[in-house]
């Protein structure tokens, strides 16, 4: 007589949900993931597309230095959309720069020269012509696809971050598979989540937590 193994049932790990369908949504898992996801799988969705990132000079600049990515070229945490790196104080041959992320939050501040290593890396370079204060660059990060993997806090597409939970099994060993998933005002058993391979205690107790900001809460 054959083994048979059965696996988790759909919904099974949701302790309580809001009415309706509030709190889940329909979702796309990425073939990248090459396998078949179980319900209650952690997962983090591709927002960001850290292959595609372009700097440039803004039109209309004094200062006629240009600008060179890092290698790598971001860091942890980095957000689709526009950096803008703007001179705040004018220098000889040199010049400080406040850097802004896409959502127009100051995260430091640039030295012409020296490469700033933050969520995006970068040196500026000091032209014939100085910086004028108001001189800018921007860094354009793309967008990801939008499509959801398995949650892994070493990933840097925005996956590493928990965003929601697979609610019912989900095929993507050889293409892209429609699910649905809970994102949003639920309770789950934390006991019947499934993670990525490897994970550990820490790992998981952040998952939970980044989980919990979008108001899904692990018991």
């Amino acid at each position: 007589m054959s083994l048979k193994t059965e696996t988790r049932h759909a919904g099974e790990f949701i302790v309580s949900e809001a009415n309706g369908a509030r709190s889940r949504e329909a979702i796309v898992i990425s073939s990248a993931v090459a396998a078949v996801l179980y319900a209650g799988t952690v997962l983090g969705m591709v927002a960001v597309d850290t292959a595609d990132l372009t700097a440039a000079a803004v039109a209309g600049n004094t200062g006629n230095g240009g600008i060179t990515l890092g290698d790598p070229e971001f860091a942890a945490g980095v957000k689709a959309g526009v950096y803008r790196i703007t001179c705040i104080e004018a220098a000889t041959d040199g010049g400080t720069f406040s850097v802004e992320d896409p959502d127009g939050v100051e995260i430091g501040v640039a030295e012409v020269g020296t490469e700033f290593d933050g969520e995006v890396v970068f040196t500026i370079a000091d032209g014939g012509t100085d910086f004028a204060a108001g001189d800018a660059f921007t860094i354009t990060v793309a967008e990801g696809s939008g499509k959801y993997v398995v949650y892994d806090p070493t990933n840097d597409d925005g996956s590493q971050t928990a965003a929601a939970i697979l609610y019912e099994e989900a095929d993507a060993t050889s293409a892209d598979a429609d699910a649905v998933a809970l994102v949003r005002d639920a309770e789950v058993n934390a006991e019947e989540l499934t993670w990525f391979d490897g994970a550990n205690a820490g790992q998981k107790a952040t998952g939970l937590a980044e989980l919990a900001l979008k108001g899904v809460v692990g018991r």
